[in-house]
């Protein structure tokens, strides 16, 4: 999984694997959805990322045991 913030677009996208993009959507204004061939959810782009998340720059990861 990889998280990108873009300062110059104002953008941060969230990739959940590497996979070729077969078509987007825009699920809810300013969330947009990629997906790959088989319709499996590959990864998101928030716009105006700023005015939805708190810190853009800042990541806290939590791993849960099952």
């Amino acid at each position: 999984m990889k998280i990108v913030y873009d300062k110059e677009t104002d953008t941060l996208t969230i990739t959940l694997r590497e996979e070729r993009i077969r078509e987007s959507d825009e699920v809810r204004p300013g969330v947009i959805a990629d997906f790959d061939y088989d319709g499996k959810i590959v990864r998101f782009e928030i716009l105006s990322a700023s005015k939805v998340v708190t810190q853009p720059k800042a990541v806290n990861y939590e791993l849960q045991e099952a």
